[in-house]
């Protein structure tokens, strides 16, 4: 077995590149200690001197249960000290390779961070010991199991990860220089593996943050999603080029290539949130195309009243590293529950949202917005329906509409139509979407048993273009539109173009008992219904990635400067489109402004949310309130809620 964990099957695995000295930042294996003073430097050109000395354990043995030994770096005050609190970051990335270099090597113009914010201790996609050591915490950096100079072989998440994570917060909450609490931090995988550890309750764990959202299902949300393989990003970048061990990892390429469908070790690695019981702080961004909905499932499932929800409009690294708001919240979360601050932090709003507003406007987009929950409890689903029996306008693209169709149509394409069938809906006023969609297709092919399925939200401007939203401030970069974008800095990091939703015909089976919205139905993945005979109608259920966004705004003239598109289309497959109902819900006050619906049979549909409130929202006049008339969410078959106003305000840290 590669792992200490018995699934009862053969776990395949595939080897790492070994760690090279010099490469990440890595140093051969050295335990030792040394003070690093005030006004030190790293070696990178980027970096900033330390504001005050911090002692650097390097290589710091700690056993796990199985006899396995990892290594870590532990950075704290210097002796002599008072007993600190002990912030895990736990991720496979190399614990000296840091955010200096990856912002360096993976975003256009570092995503607008300026030179000289990170001290470069900070491990990839984790907090800087810059920022925390001053206040009276320890930083612990750690390389997991089978990652640099730790033993065994890498496991990706699951039960190995927790196991080995539960008794290493131990070791570390029994160290002389601990005060016995540990929390845990960190963006992606180290927000990931939070939820998986946090669950065997560790009984020195005090905290956690999965900062900047977290994947809750390895295979429902990253590799195999709609049952269609999702991994060629991490075969080639992070296999081959980011990780570093011996012997080797676990490999999802060759799980799946072994067997397509979930089996015990797949659902092993969708951790069980409900035994969460720690307070928990969740970050999370419509614009992340891998980690969103984990952070959603986490707050509706983590089970204490003591957990907070923001939503923000950036990418996560800039949110991490380069929002001026995310430090001194996360400092504050974690001063008050690893140290018993008495600092106000149990008065910060528990939910806070965050809609787009794509292109380049003042603002970009709104931000702490506070809200009594999410999903927004005053959604008013709403079903949109595809208009197949009208003719196409010169665009090629057909309507949505409110009205149940009265007779069935059935609008077709060819495989290999890349445009598939396109959708538009407009609303009489601004209008902002917020929360779940769902798309209920009914499709048929008469060339094959199976289709692939997407269905992509986009933004279409007044000329019935797709519009795009950056995922970094405007003012922090070198252009002021997307035209001046080269085609290597136009990336999916910096770049968001609307929510999607995919999935496997033969995958259509729901357990809507193991649901955790009606918008987001769980498809168990454990068998494959293929479609026969061959041109049978079957219906498709395609959850959408939950979005936040702006549908509409009026221009000056009062003329639409925002239009809204619904996508579907398949590769491979001549594809049937049935009459369907598609569900939105509004949020805002609307104007005549549209959404564009693609139906490929490789894509989803959508819906919108419904409310009456005020918002409040920055502007170069100071905070200004509007009224709310609708909120747009792609919705299921659910009843309509009241429309009932409530008080909003623009949350201000």
């Amino acid at each position: 077995m590669p792992t200490s964990i018995n699934y009862g099957m053969e776990i395949l695995t595939e080897p790492l590149n070994p760690p090279q000295v010099g490469s990440g930042g890595y140093a051969r294996l050295n335990p030792h200690s040394q003070v690093l003073p005030a006004g030190w430097k790293h070696p990178h050109p980027d970096t900033r001197p330390l504001p005050c000395a911090i002692l650097a354990e390097h290589d710091v043995a700690i056993k796990m249960r199985d006899g396995v030994t990892l290594y870590a770096d532990v950075y704290r005050p210097p002796e002599p000290s008072a007993p600190v609190p002990a912030i895990l970051c736990w991720s496979p990335f190399g614990k000296k390779f840091n955010g200096a270099m990856s912002l360096q090597l993976m975003t256009p113009w570092s995503l607008g961070i300026p030179k000289g914010t990170l001290s470069g201790l900070e491990k990839f996609e984790g907090p800087d010991p810059a920022d925390w050591v001053p206040r009276g915490h320890a930083i612990v950096n750690i390389d997991i199991r089978g990652t640099g100079d730790s033993g065994g072989i890498m496991a990706l998440l699951g039960s190995q990860e927790a196991e080995d994570g539960h008794d290493t917060i131990e070791a570390l909450a029994a160290m002389a220089w601990c005060n016995g609490a540990v929390g845990m931090a960190g963006n992606s995988h180290f927000a990931i593996a939070q939820w998986f550890i946090a669950a065997t309750r560790p009984p020195h764990l005090k905290a956690i943050a999965p900062w900047e959202e977290g994947c809750g299902d390895l295979y429902r949300e990253q590799f195999g999603r709609g049952g269609i393989y999702k991994g060629s990003l991490y075969n080639r970048l992070i296999v081959k080029c980011m990780l570093r061990g011996r012997p080797g990892t676990e490999s999802p390429r060759r799980m799946w290539e072994k067997d397509p469908l979930v089996n015990r070790w797949w659902k092993d690695k969708r951790p069980d949130m409900r035994k969460i019981q720690v307070p928990t702080y969740i970050i999370g961004t419509w614009t992340n195309t891998m980690h969103g909905m984990g952070a959603i499932r986490g707050w509706l499932e983590v089970d204490t009243p003591q957990k907070w929800l923001r939503w923000h409009p950036w990418q996560e690294w800039y949110d991490l590293w380069g929002n001026p708001q995310a430090l001194p919240e996360l400092l504050a979360f974690f001063d008050h529950f690893l140290k018993g601050a008495d600092n106000g932090w149990d008065q910060t709003p528990r939910v806070r949202m965050a809609v787009l507003r794509f292109g380049n406007k003042d603002p970009q987009s709104y931000e702490n917005v506070v809200e009594h929950d999410f999903p927004i409890p005053r959604t008013e689903y709403r079903k949109l329906y595809r208009d197949l029996g009208s003719a196409a306008g010169p665009d090629g693209r057909r309507k949505l509409s409110e009205a149940a169709p009265s007779a069935p149509a059935v609008a077709s394409y060819d495989w290999d139509d890349v445009e598939g069938a396109n959708f538009t809906h407009t609303f009489e006023a601004t209008t902002r979407l917020v929360g779940i969609p769902k798309a209920v297709l009914y499709m048929s092919c008469a060339d094959h048993d199976d289709m692939d399925v997407y269905v992509q939200l986009e933004k279409l401007d007044a000329d019935g273009q797709q519009m795009i939203s950056l995922n970094i401030p405007w003012k922090s970069i070198l252009v002021t539109s997307f035209d001046q974008f080269t085609k290597d800095r136009a990336s999916e990091v910096v770049q968001y173009k609307g929510p999607e939703g995919i999935l496997r015909a033969s995958h259509r089976a729901m357990d809507e008992a193991g649901s955790m919205h009606p918008n987001w139905p769980l498809h168990p993945h454990d068998k494959e219904e293929k479609i026969r005979p061959l041109g049978t109608v079957v219906r498709l259920d395609i959850g959408i990635w939950a979005v936040g966004t702006e549908a509409g705004t009026m221009g000056t003239h009062g003329s639409p400067t925002d239009f809204v598109g619904l996508p579907i289309w398949s590769h491979g497959i001549s594809v049937w489109f049935h009459v369907v109902p598609c569900v939105f819900f509004a949020h805002g006050h609307m104007g005549p402004h549209g959404f564009l619906y693609k139906p490929r049979a490789e894509r989803q549909q959508g819906s919108y949310l419904n409310s009456g409130r005020k918002w409040l929202t920055n502007s170069s006049k100071g905070v200004e309130p509007f009224t709310d008339t609708h909120h747009p969410q792609l919705g299921g078959n659910l009843p309509q809620t009241s429309a009932a106003a409530s008080s909003n305000f623009l949350y201000q840290p």
